[in-house]
C-alpha cells in the first residue's frame, strides 16, 4: 500500500501582503516615537514639570439636630458669601491688587477701631516700598533676617504717615487684611455677614477680573428654640477661630482645614464626626506661575448627617417652665428661708431604654429677675442627695446579708460616743419599722443600723464607740453596691463630659451619713439612672440623647433614611435577687401611695400610679463679695426627689435636685408632681390627636 504525501499548508499570498503592511506600520510608529522622544522629549518633560496638581476641600453645611418628633432644634441658615482662594505663590502685592479691585463691589468700610496700627502700616509699606527700604542701613540689611528686616521697616513707619487714609483706602485695607488670612488653595470667607443680593450679583458678574474671588453660599447655625437646651446642644467655632490650636494635629490628620468650624461643646462636639459631612474635593492643575489651568471635582460634597434626639421639645419646654414657676413660688412663699436658692435641675427619661426625654437646669438671677438655661449642670454639678439613695442602702443591706426581708429595728435617736445624737426627725421616734416602712417614712435610724452592721458592729450600744473592722473596707463595700446603680460612677451618657461626684474622706462616723445620702455627692443624671435601675427590675441602662442618625437629603426640610440607630444599652444588672428589688419597689410605692408616705399628699390621688423617694440633705451656701472673697458660710438644704410611673410598667422616670433651699416649702415635690402630670397629659393629648387623624383617614377612604 502506497502512502500519500501530505500537502504543506500554504498561507494565501494576500495574507502575506497584509502582514507585511502591518509590519511596516509598526516600524513607522516605533521610528516616530523614537524621533519624538529624542527631539521633543525634553520639551514635553519640562511642560509636565511646569504643572502641579493640588486638591482643595470645600466645606459643606453641618448636619441638623432634631427632637424625637422631628422638630429642628439646631439647623443651618444659608448665607451669601464672598470667598477668596489664593493660588500658590500669591504675594502681598497680589492680594492688595485683588482688594483694590474687589472694594467697589462690596461694602466693607471698617469701624475706626477695627483696623490695627499694623494693618495700616502694612498697607502703607506696599505703597511706599522703596521709601521704607531706604530707611534701613547697610549694616542692618546685612545682619537682619527677612522677618527682622520687615519688622524693622514697619517700626520706622510713623503714626502720622498712616493717619490720613480716606474712607476708600480704609476699606481696601480692611479687605486686604481679610485676604491675608487665607491659606493657599483653601477657600476663605471674606464676607458672609450682611452680603446683599446686589453685592453678590456684582461680584459674580466680575469674577474674571478678581483672581481667587468667588461668589458662593455659606451657612450659620440656627437655634429655633432660642436658649432651650443650648448648653446640651453645644456650640461650634467660628470661621475666624477655625480648629482649636491645642488640637490642631488631631483635626488636620482627619482632613480638616485650619479655618473649619468644629464642635467644641455638647452634642456638637460629641457627634462632630457625624455632623461635619464630607467636603467636596476639587483638584486644580496649576502651571509654574501658579495660574490654574484646569480643575476637576474628584469627590462630591455631602452635607453632614442629621441627628434625631430622644428629647421631646414640647415636654422639655414645659419642664423648663415648671422649674421656673416653682423657684419663683418658693421664693415668694418663704423669702427668708430660700434666700440663697437660685438653681433647680430635672432629668426625665425612659427607664427601660435610657432615652432622655427632658433635661432641664434653670438658674435664676435675682438681681436681673431672669432665668438662664444651665441644663449641662445635670451632668456636671454634684450634690448630696439625701434620703433618695435609701433604696440603694436597703438593697446593699440585703445583698451583704446584714438584714433580711422584713427585718425590723426600733427607730429612736442613736448616740455614738464622741458624736452628736442622730435621729430620723428632730429627735423624734418612729417606733418599730421594717424595710417597707423605713422607706415609706424615710427612717434614718434604719439605715444607720444597716451601715453599722455592714461595718461589723451588730451590737450597737448607746453612747459606745462603733466596733468597725475596717473603715476603708466598709466604705468601699458600700460604694461598690451603690456603683451598680450608677451612683458615684459615670452613667455613660453620650456627652463630652460628666462628673462622677465627690467622695468624702473615710471615717467611722461618716459611714452612717453615707447611708442616708449626707456624705458623697451625685449628679441629677446619676440619680435618674439610679431610680431607673430600680424601676427597670435592676437593669442599669445607659442614658442617651441620640435616637438615630439620618442620611442627608438634597433638601434641608426633608429627613433622610436611617443611617444608624442607637439601641438600648444595658450596662449591668445589680447583683440583688428579683424578690429583693421588688421589696424596694414596694417601699417606693408606699412613699407615694400610702398614708404616712413622705410624698403621699402629692401623688396619691392621681389617675396614674407612681413610686419614688424624697430626700433632704444638709448643705452649705458660700456667700461671697464681688471680688470672690468669702463673706459668710450659711447652712442650707438640698431638696431632691426621684420617681417613676406607672408603677407596674414604668415608662417614665425622673430625678430632681434643688440645691441651697430653706424653710418648709417642698418645691421638689411640687416639681415632681407637675412633671408627671404634664407627661401623662401630653401623652393623652397626643393619643386623642392620633385618633382624630386616623378617623379622618378612614372617613376619606
Amino acid at each position: 500500500m502506497v502512502k500519500k504525501k501530505k500537502r504543506r499548508a500554504q498561507l494565501p499570498f494576500r495574507l502575506n501582503i497584509l502582514f507585511f503592511v502591518v509590519f511596516l506600520l509598526f516600524s513607522g510608529l516605533i521610528v516616530r516615537l523614537g524621533y519624538v522622544q529624542i527631539v521633543y522629549g525634553e520639551q514635553y518633560q519640562e511642560e509636565i514639570d511646569r504643572t502641579i496638581k493640588d486638591t482643595t476641600k470645600i466645606p459643606v453645611p453641618r448636619g441638623r439636630i432634631l427632637d424625637r418628633n422631628h422638630n429642628v432644634v439646631v439647623g443651618n441658615k444659608p448665607l451669601y458669601a464672598i470667598t477668596y482662594t489664593p493660588a500658590k505663590g500669591t504675594t502681598a502685592e497680589d492680594r492688595l491688587e485683588v482688594a483694590k479691585k474687589l472694594a467697589p463691589y462690596i461694602d466693607m468700610v471698617p469701624e475706626e477701631d477695627e483696623l490695627t496700627l499694623r494693618n495700616k502700616k502694612e498697607y502703607w509699606y506696599l505703597s511706599h516700598e522703596d521709601e521704607v527700604k531706604s530707611r534701613l542701613t547697610v549694616k542692618e540689611i546685612e545682619e537682619l533676617d527677612n522677618g527682622e528686616e520687615y519688622q524693622t521697616m514697619l517700626d520706622r513707619i510713623t503714626e502720622k504717615e498712616v493717619s490720613g487714609f480716606t474712607k476708600e483706602e480704609k476699606e481696601i485695607i480692611n479687605i486686604k487684611t481679610e485676604l491675608d488670612k487665607a491659606y493657599s488653595l483653601t477657600p476663605h470667607i471674606v464676607k458672609n455677614e450682611d452680603v446683599t443680593p446686589k453685592e453678590y450679583a456684582r461680584v459674580a458678574e466680575h469674577l474674571d477680573e478678581l483672581p481667587g474671588i468667588n461668589a458662593t453660599t455659606d451657612w450659620e447655625r440656627t437655634h429655633p428654640y432660642d436658649g432651650t437646651l443650648r448648653s446640651i446642644f453645644g456650640s461650634i467655632t467660628t470661621r475666624e477661630q477655625g480648629i482649636p490650636k491645642e488640637r490642631k494635629d488631631y483635626y488636620t490628620s482627619r482632613g480638616y482645614s485650619r479655618n473649619d468650624r468644629v464642635g467644641i461643646s455638647g452634642l456638637e462636639q460629641e457627634y462632630e464626626s457625624v455632623l461635619r459631612g464630607r467636603k467636596e474635593q476639587i483638584q486644580y492643575t496649576t502651571n509654574k506661575d501658579g495660574v490654574i489651568v484646569d480643575s476637576e471635582v474628584v469627590v462630591e460634597g455631602e452635607r453632614g448627617k442629621d441627628l434625631v434626639l430622644t428629647i421631646d421639645m414640647e415636654l422639655q419646654k414645659k419642664v423648663d417652665q415648671i422649674l421656673q414657676d416653682e423657684i419663683k413660688k418658693a421664693l415668694a412663699e418663704d423669702p427668708y428661708g430660700n434666700r440663697f436658692m437660685e438653681d433647680a435641675y430635672a432629668v426625665v427619661m425612659d427607664p427601660q431604654t435610657g432615652e432622655l426625654l427632658a433635661v432641664s437646669g434653670q438658674h435664676y438671677d435675682k438681681k436681673k429677675n431672669e432665668f438662664s438655661n444651665r441644663a449641662y449642670n445635670t451632668l456636671h454639678a454634684a450634690y448630696r442627695a439625701g434620703s433618695t439613695v435609701k433604696g440603694a442602702t436597703v438593697l446593699s443591706g440585703y445583698e451583704s446579708g446584714v438584714i433580711e426581708p422584713g427585718q425590723r429595728f426600733f427607730d429612736a435617736p442613736i448616740k455614738i460616743k464622741g458624736t452628736p445624737e442622730k435621729s430620723s426627725y428632730q429627735n423624734e421616734s418612729l417606733g418599730w419599722v421594717n424595710d417597707y416602712t423605713a422607706l415609706q417614712k424615710s427612717s434614718n435610724v434604719y439605715m444607720f443600723y444597716i451601715a453599722m452592721r455592714l461595718a461589723g458592729d451588730f451590737d450597737y450600744q448607746r453612747n459606745e464607740k462603733l466596733q468597725i473592722d475596717s473603715v476603708d473596707d466598709s466604705f468601699q463595700e458600700f460604694r461598690n453596691y451603690f456603683s451598680q446603680f450608677g451612683l458615684g460612677v459615670p452613667t455613660g451618657v453620650d456627652f463630652p463630659f460628666e462628673s462622677v461626684g465627690f467622695e468624702g474622706v473615710n471615717s467611722g462616723g461618716k459611714l452612717l451619713d453615707f447611708a442616708i445620702g449626707q456624705y458623697d455627692t451625685y449628679t441629677t443624671m446619676q440619680l435618674a439612672q439610679y431610680v431607673s435601675t430600680i424601676a427597670n427590675d435592676g437593669y442599669r441602662v445607659r442614658p442617651r440623647f441620640l435616637d438615630s442618625i439620618r442620611r442627608p437629603t438634597p433638601y434641608q426640610d426633608e429627613l433622610g433614611p436611617v443611617y444608624k440607630s442607637k439601641n438600648t444599652d444595658a450596662l449591668n444588672r445589680i447583683t440583688m435577687d428579683q424578690n429583693l428589688i421588688e421589696r424596694v419597689q414596694e417601699g417606693f410605692r408606699q412613699v407615694f401611695q400610702e398614708p404616712g408616705g413622705t410624698a403621699y399628699s402629692y401623688f396619691a390621688d392621681k389617675e396614674y400610679t407612681s413610686a419614688g423617694k424624697t430626700g433632704t440633705a444638709e448643705a452649705v451656701y458660700i456667700e461671697r463679695y464681688d471680688n470672690g472673697e468669702i463673706k459668710k458660710i450659711h447652712e442650707t438644704s438640698n431638696l431632691s426627689l426621684v420617681g417613676y410611673a406607672p408603677y407596674d410598667n414604668p415608662e417614665v422616670a425622673f430625678a430632681i435636685v434643688v440645691p441651697d433651699t430653706g424653710g418648709e416649702y417642698h418645691l421638689n415635690d411640687y416639681i415632681g408632681e407637675r412633671i408627671l402630670d404634664t407627661y401623662f397629659n401630653l401623652k393623652e393629648k397626643r393619643s386623642e390627636e392620633n385618633k382624630e387623624v386616623t378617623n379622618e383617614v378612614i372617613e376619606t377612604e
